[in-house]
């Protein structure tokens, strides 16, 4: 009879509630560690919703890994009862010339994906809280729309603990240690754990857990942004997430009960932090002028100023590649860090990753393009 494998995950958040579901759903002995708890909002899984599309807008390699999340998606779903995604559709825009925009109509040809283009006409009949520039490419993305990510980081990990897993919440994990001759210990300010293998998602955090790595991870400052409209919108307009590429790139979401639209800025416009246990949560008014100028040029329906504002991280790679895969001259730690603020989509699919690589030692997924062999490439 196979022995059965023990294995901790390190951050219970976008991803690590997922691997910790997915590995306690193969039977592996699951503790899971937390400096904070499941569905806290002092990283970057916070903010009432999240876009979930299956086109893409930089790298066509990830539409496989998209509809392996959205099975799982679903799977998570049907398994707890509870909606974490709802599709409404996204419109991916841009000016038609734009690199991005050229990979969407690759991305949409090569794969074969759902969705319609729309010329200014039809957005302004369609979809009159919009409003595009002329030369502008619109798709509709079909199989789009958003995802919970608090409730969502919840509802996997108490998916999880149903199936057997145990997560130490409040309990941050000082150092991740190979032992010689197999195996992982974990330290914490209570004592030392052993471990058959290791899957570590901390989040920001990564730098301080893992100051040794030879990639760098920089962590920024996102803010997310809520707007009413001047006037009640109809209960039977359609409201799709929407993502615009070009000189201020953005996205949008409007929010599960209709009342308002969230709206966050792409990388270039956030603020890099020094250290993530020190993150500066209050927004100056300086930093919402390129918010008004968004609502003002795109989105005139709304209100320019915001009525609720929040304040998350997020780890970017040079590449913007996320760090996937096992550490090298480390085969019992499994690493996933560093997903530039497009972790949230695929995080079943990339939870599903970290178990297969901690109990199998490698994955059917297609993730070459990520890593080398399963390991994490230099």
């Amino acid at each position: 009879m196979a022995t059965r494998k023990r294995v901790a995950v390190v951050g219970t958040g976008t991803v690590g509630s997922q691997a910790a579901w997915r590995l306690a759903a193969r039977g592996a002995e699951v503790v899971g560690y937390d400096r904070f708890a499941p569905g806290h909002d002092r990283s970057a899984a916070g903010g009432e919703t999240r876009v979930f599309r299956s086109v893409q807008t930089d790298d066509g390699r990830y539409v496989p890994l998209v509809r392996h999340a959205d099975a799982l998606w679903e799977q998570l779903q049907a398994e707890t009862g509870r909606e974490l995604r709802r599709l409404t559709g996204a419109l991916v825009m841009g000016p038609a010339d734009h690199p991005e925009m050229r990979t969407v109509r690759d991305v949409v040809a090569e794969h074969g994906l759902d969705h319609e283009v729309l010329d200014a006409e039809a957005v302004a009949k369609r979809f009159p809280q919009l409003r595009v520039d002329d030369g502008d490419l619109v798709v509709l993305d079909r199989h789009a729309g958003f995802v919970r990510p608090e409730l969502t980081v919840q509802t996997a990990a108490r998916r999880a603990e149903e199936l057997g897993a145990r997560i130490r919440r409040y309990t941050p994990v000082r150092e991740v240690t190979p032992v010689a001759g197999g195996g992982v210990e974990i330290r914490t300010d209570t004592g030392t754990e052993r471990f058959d293998a290791a899957v570590v998602t901390p989040g920001p955090w990564v730098g301080d857990l893992l100051p040794g790595l030879p990639w760098e991870v920089s962590v920024y400052r996102a803010i997310s942004a809520w707007f009413l409209p001047h006037e009640d919108q109809s209960a039977d307009a359609e409201r799709p997430a929407f993502i615009r590429r070009g000189d201020v790139p953005f996205y949008g979401i409007p929010s599960p009960d209709g009342m308002t639209v969230k709206l966050g800025l792409s990388q270039a416009h956030h603020k890099p932090v020094d250290d993530p246990n020190r993150l500066n949560r209050t927004v100056a008014p300086e930093e919402l002028e390129t918010f008004t100028e968004i609502v003002r040029r795109h989105l005139p329906g709304l209100n320019p100023d915001p009525v609720r504002l929040s304040v998350f991280m997020e780890g970017y790679t040079d590449s913007t590649r996320p760090l996937v895969g096992h550490l090298p001259g480390c085969e019992d730690i499994v690493l996933l860090a560093g997903f530039s603020g497009q972790g949230f989509k695929l995080s079943p699919a990339m939870g599903d990753i970290a178990a297969d690589l901690a109990l199998q030692g490698r994955t059917a997924q297609p993730i070459d393009f990520i890593t080398t062999n399963g390991r994490i490439a230099a």
